[in-house]
């Protein structure tokens, strides 16, 4: 890479056309990918957009006066100082915050790019030009550090509510409740059997603690392997493998706990009521965020519940 200080007054005009043709190219993405949840955000970064590139097109126009024709390809990868910037292609789907702080530290490279290059530069001209653009990439700084403060209309709102729920849905929601219907339901069987075939309380908690442990770990591992968030916007499969087993394990453990209890008909009658009390979770999710009406989801999980409490007790006392 080239020391900043060895640049040539024509390639520093020549890295000035390359910067803003790549600003304009990241607000351009910026903007796309902002358009459906936050379209007024959108707008903004379509304005700044075009200023980057009538900027473009003003040194341009100076270079040709200068220097000619051709421009040599000089990019920031190819001069020190510059900071390396995470492709654009990678941030998908685009969090606002995230756009808001890259497009402040964008202008504010930029501006200063602009300051220390117009301070080396004898030509008049030239360093005219740099130091008007500087204190226009300072006002675009100003706006992009702002861009949290611009009132969104009502429909804009409900947008970018939308957008939240659907991150929170996909997220954490779904794998969660995928988690804690199958904690809570699947390890029915195992729990109960064990105590109705024992008798014992020590044994259920064993069993039950062995299931709901083990299931967390197999439910964690399907869903962090089952996708990588990249093409459905489901986001980290580490997240969501987490929330996952975590949920899982906490299902089965709920109904388990009550066999720390060493009078088993007490133990039993808990631990029933906690999977009255877990099925009613699952019921309530269900319609709250997975927009089930409320009978057809309690029947659901009711009828799922009471399929797999039976199958232990008659395995249990068999």
């Amino acid at each position: 890479m080239k020391r900043f200080k060895d640049l040539t007054e024509q390639e520093i005009l020549a890295l000035a056309v390359s910067l803003e043709e790549e600003d304009e190219r990241v607000y351009a993405d910026f903007s796309e990918g902002l358009r459906r949840d936050f379209p007024t955000s959108a707008e903004v970064f379509d304005a700044m957009r075009k200023e980057e590139s009538q900027h473009r097109r003003r040194l341009l126009e100076l270079y040709r006066q200068k220097f000619g024709e051709h421009i040599p390809l000089i990019r920031r990868q190819d001069v020190r100082g510059f900071i390396q910037r995470r492709p654009i292609w990678l941030m998908r789907p685009l969090r606002i915050e995230a756009v808001r702080n890259q497009s402040a530290s964008m202008e504010e490279e930029t501006r200063r790019f602009y300051e220390k290059a117009a301070a080396n530069s004898r030509d008049a001209g030239i360093r005219q030009l740099l130091d008007d653009l500087a204190q226009e990439e300072r006002a675009h700084e100003f706006r992009a550090g702002q861009l949290e403060k611009v009132r969104e209309s009502v429909e804009t709102q409900a947008l970018s509510e939308q957008a939240r729920r659907k991150v929170l849905v996909l997220q954490i929601i779904q794998p969660g409740l995928a988690g804690l219907m199958d904690g809570s339901v699947s390890t029915l069987a195992p729990v109960f059997a064990a105590a109705f075939a024992t008798r014992n309380t020590h044994d259920a908690f064993v069993v039950g603690l062995a299931a709901s442990i083990g299931a967390g770990v197999s439910m964690g591992f399907a869903e962090a392997l089952s996708d990588d968030g990249t093409l459905s916007g489901r986001g980290s499969p580490l997240l969501r493998g987490f929330v996952c087993g975590l949920m899982t394990a906490l299902g089965g453990i709920g109904h388990t706990l009550p066999y720390l209890i060493s009078s088993f008909n007490l133990a039993t009658g808990i631990a029933i009521g906690v999977v009255l009390v877990e099925l009613a979770v699952i019921t309530w999710v269900r319609k709250r965020y997975m927009d089930t009406p409320l009978f057809s989801a309690a029947v659901q999980v009711a009828l799922g519940g009471a399929i797999v409490f039976a199958t232990g007790v008659l395995i249990g006392t068999w």
